[in-house]
């Protein structure tokens, strides 16, 4: 069954409140014949300028006393059920519709069907397929040219003839008009948007062999996935060529699922993937405080590592980091590992340093400056729980930092009695640490308030 639709409107674009739809007709067509219609003005609820008036004679006073879209949605919706959303350049028409109901906070889906796209492929080599060509040309009658109706009625004609081509055709007859006009991207585009919802979790793209080629999250998962078939990009494109099938997993918490998408990376490398692949880690920026209880910072292997503040794969991104830091925030070199324990540096000589090597610098004032450095990278707490939406309105997710890193999460349900953090903890499964995770949560952090729960002091905070 199809939905033959046209809409007539007062804009370009869905732009509330000034581009909405102001007549809308629909055909419903059983493959042999139209067996049902409805056409009716709307009211958009905003002017309609001289311009789309004089496209389709439809004045301001017409619509009046038509009624909103709200009033006829629900007609709409009986009219396309079940039925292929079938237009003459479809994604006009089905964009207003959809957007029609966007703004009424519903979701609205249906298979779409071009009877451009259909005509390109049945009646090739024509100079124009737009409707009034192809019907001048096809002796197809319009009666009524840029009212819904008449247009919807032609593309009906329209349509029955290229259902007679298309029987007519030893290529095509044996073949649906889906799959006549559909390529293969469409077609698993369908298949993949079919399958994500629109929560919030991670998904995977999957090649034939079922291997996984690309790891993505979101709040939207759908509206996620949908941005990647609108995209430019060559590689991105390449991607979509070797694109089958999809899975995903829900999270509920944007954070469980930047920090599951930044472990599932790590374990399958998907060679689309190009942040987070790193999963060795050589070097890290260490913090102590010495006998005179200066902060100092020094580059060690990640296997003589303790106290790190930051983790690298290499020792020159170390390095860099550092220097960085020691301009950024007027360190001394002696301080950072850079020069003899007991020269006076460098960066004295050239006034680049405050002097705490040679004596000419409190040490408290040169602390002040290093904590900022330590506020930026290492948490207030050393072992507390983040406490995040979980998959549904029962359940929360558990996100545990112990010992001053990321070490797991989980999820509880919050419709029992939970008696203290002990039980939240234990509902949370350790994962394989990577030091980039706990940047991710620190960067969470900085942006949103979340409730904390301290494990140490049974404290809750937001």
């Amino acid at each position: 069954m199809f939905a033959i639709i046209d809409i007539e409107t007062c804009g370009g674009k869905f732009e509330y409140p000034r581009g909405r739809i102001i007549e809308i007709s629909i055909l419903v067509h059983d493959g042999l014949q139209v067996v049902d219609k409805f056409t009716t003005l709307i009211n958009p609820g905003c002017y309609i300028s001289t311009l789309y008036t004089r496209i389709s004679g439809i004045t301001n006073e017409m619509v009046e006393n038509a009624p909103r879209f709200h009033q006829v949605a629900k007609k709409i919706l009986e009219m396309t059920e079940g039925n292929i959303f079938v237009a003459h350049n479809v994604g006009f028409d089905y964009g207003f519709v959809k957007e029609e109901f966007n703004s009424l906070g519903y979701k609205f889906r249906r298979e779409k069907l071009c009877t451009v796209r259909l005509s390109r492929k049945l009646i090739p080599g024509r100079m124009s397929y737009s409707l009034g060509h192809l019907c001048a040309a096809l002796n197809i009658p319009i009666e009524g040219r840029h009212r819904a109706e008449g247009d919807a009625t032609a593309t009906a004609h329209l349509f029955d003839l290229l259902l007679r081509l298309k029987a007519a055709n030893p290529h095509y007859k044996n073949m649906g008009v889906e799959e006549i006009m559909g390529r293969r991207i469409d077609k698993i585009k369908e298949y993949v948007l079919k399958k994500l919802p629109e929560e919030c979790g991670v998904y995977y793209f999957l090649d034939k062999e079922g291997n996984i080629i690309y790891i993505g999250k979101s709040s939207n998962m759908y509206q996620r996935a949908l941005s990647h078939f609108n995209t430019r990009e060559h590689k991105g494109k390449r991607m979509l060529n070797d694109l089958y099938d999809v899975n995903f997993q829900l999270t509920g918490s944007e954070l469980v699922a930047l920090l599951v998408e930044s472990e599932e990376i790590k374990k399958h490398h998907p060679p689309y993937n190009r942040a987070r692949k790193t999963d060795k880690f050589t070097h890290s920026i260490n913090w102590s405080k010495d006998e005179n209880e200066v902060i100092n910072f020094t580059i060690a292997s990640q296997e003589e590592s303790s106290n790190a503040l930051r983790s690298f794969t290499g020792y020159a991104s170390a390095r860099e980091c550092l220097e960085r830091w020691l301009d950024e925030y007027t360190l001394c070199l002696r301080y950072c590992g850079l020069t003899d324990e007991d020269a006076v540096c460098f960066n004295h000589q050239i006034k680049k340093c405050n002097g705490l090597c040679a004596g000419k610098e409190d040490v408290e004032e040169y602390n002040k400056r290093a904590s900022k450095i330590l506020k930026e990278y290492t948490f207030g707490n050393k072992d507390f729980l983040i406490i995040d939406d979980g998959r549904h309105a029962e359940e929360r997710a558990i996100v545990l930092i112990e010992k001053g890193h990321y070490a797991g999460y989980g999820y509880a349900d919050v419709t029992g009695q939970v008696n203290s953090p002990e039980e939240l903890r234990y509902s949370v499964k350790k994962n394989i640490f990577y030091p980039d995770q706990d940047d991710i949560l620190r960067g969470w952090l900085n942006k949103h308030s979340v409730k904390t729960i301290s494990l140490k002091e049974m404290e809750v905070s937001e």
